[in-house]
């Protein structure tokens, strides 16, 4: 799968050029927005949309700028593109981008506390999981963690 990873920029446009965005959610780029204003807007810890062929298939993120050697990443398939690998690919390439500013991070990710897509995504990219952690905005979630130093088989 050739898959790139599109800017999503501060105001909310997206960067370069335009991308087919009917499988987009209308709340992707405004909640994008919100989470700059919360959590503040530092390329490349920003958000992205995941670009196929000229369409936007997923969108992913750096849930924040790095804070404790750690920075949180976060991936979301847009309906009608599950099941081909683009979640894997997002994760993929932000741990690439990760990796090239700075390997000395760990990576984390949080998923629900049951066996999923996502965990098993995680598992395949090298993450451990951490047990349970009660995250202030979801709830009750699975800790992942992976550190960039050393490359994974297929990377």
């Amino acid at each position: 799968m050739t898959l790139s990873l599109v800017r999503i920029l501060g105001d909310g446009t997206i960067e370069g050029a335009p991308l087919d965005l009917a499988a987009m959610p209308v709340d992707v780029l405004p909640a994008t927005v919100d989470l700059y204003r919360s959590r503040g807007y530092e390329p490349p810890w920003i958000g992205y949309l995941a670009a196929e062929a000229g369409r936007a298939v997923g969108t992913c993120a750096f849930a924040s700028p790095p804070a404790e050697r750690r920075v949180e990443i976060a991936y979301f398939t847009f309906p009608g593109h599950e099941g081909r690998g683009v979640a894997t690919a997002m994760a993929r390439s932000l741990l690439a981008l990760a990796r090239a500013v700075d390997p000395s991070l760990t990576l984390i990710a949080y998923t629900l506390p049951k066996q999923s897509a996502s965990t098993r995504i995680l598992e395949r990219l090298g993450f451990q999981c951490h047990g349970l952690h009660d995250h202030p905005e979801d709830g009750w979630v699975w800790d992942w963690r992976r550190g960039l130093l050393a490359a994974q088989p297929g990377e």
